[in-house]
């Protein structure tokens, strides 16, 4: 705990001291509270419009965690597949490539199109958005493992299977949870935007509703429950990669 604060402590002073300058400046330069609210404003609306919005925000959970989880099963299996079928890789690694080329809001009116206005496109999206980090995360740490101990295994008569098992996916795991990290914060951003499509509630509709309607102020409460939300499945995933990953040392990919 001590660390943790020893290292966040500028960060947040960094964060305080912006929002004072975004407060004077609003009040100095009168910035209109429709082009621009001051933190405050944007403060009391949080608070006092949590009735309105905190529905939206439960949805919004709801569809990144199943979204988020069908994503990570659906990278897993790809980089699983592409790397212990080498030709497989080859063929299809360049597509999976490109096919991150397509930016998702012009991909999501096609998948309204194919699927409708239910779950369907919206889980579609998030998935899209979070199968790619894992599943290259997951085959560079595949790739990644050590030969000498490959060859030592084999040696030792262990199966194509249990040199996977036993080795190739324990040394991938520091590599699948970076990927695992990036998604997690994508998958809410990918859950926003799926809400954009079609839906009766979520962050992404009460921002569309509060943006047509100019209360700018409701814009930045659901801009940062958006960050709170990135953060907080950024930190799970922490808590998880400390779980599974006791083996590595202290020192192993932190700075010094």
């Amino acid at each position: 705990m001590h660390k943790v604060i020893k290292a966040g402590w500028r960060p947040l002073l960094v964060i305080i001291l912006l929002f004072i300058i975004w407060e004077l400046s609003s009040t100095f330069f009168e910035i209109p509270s429709w082009l621009l609210p001051a933190p405050s404003e944007i403060w009391q609306e949080g608070v006092a419009g949590w009735p309105n919005y905190h529905h939206h925000i439960w949805s919004t959970i709801q569809l990144t965690v199943i979204g988020f989880s069908i994503g990570c099963i659906v990278g897993l299996m790809v980089a699983i597949a592409l790397h212990l079928m080498p030709r497989v890789r080859e063929a299809f690694y360049p597509l999976m490539i490109l096919s991150q080329n397509i930016p998702i809001i012009v991909l999501a009116p096609l998948l309204v199109i194919w699927f409708g206005f239910g779950m369907m496109p919206k889980i579609i999206v998030i998935t899209l958005v979070c199968f790619f980090p894992i599943a290259v995360s997951a085959v560079d740490g595949f790739r990644q493992t050590s030969q000498e101990l490959i060859h030592y295994m084999k040696m030792a008569g262990a199966s194509k299977g249990q040199i996977f098992l036993k080795l190739e996916l324990p040394h991938a795991l520091p590599s699948l949870f970076s990927g695992l990290k990036i998604s997690a914060t994508y998958s809410v951003m990918g859950a926003v935007i799926s809400e954009w499509l079609g839906a009766n509630r979520g962050i992404g509709v009460y921002m569309t509703l509060a943006s047509s309607s100019f209360r700018t102020d409701r814009v930045f409460v659901a801009i940062f429950m958006i960050m709170i939300l990135c953060m907080l499945f950024f930190l799970v995933i922490i808590s998880l990669e400390k779980l599974f990953i006791k083996w590595r040392p202290k020192g192993e990919g932190n700075s010094k």
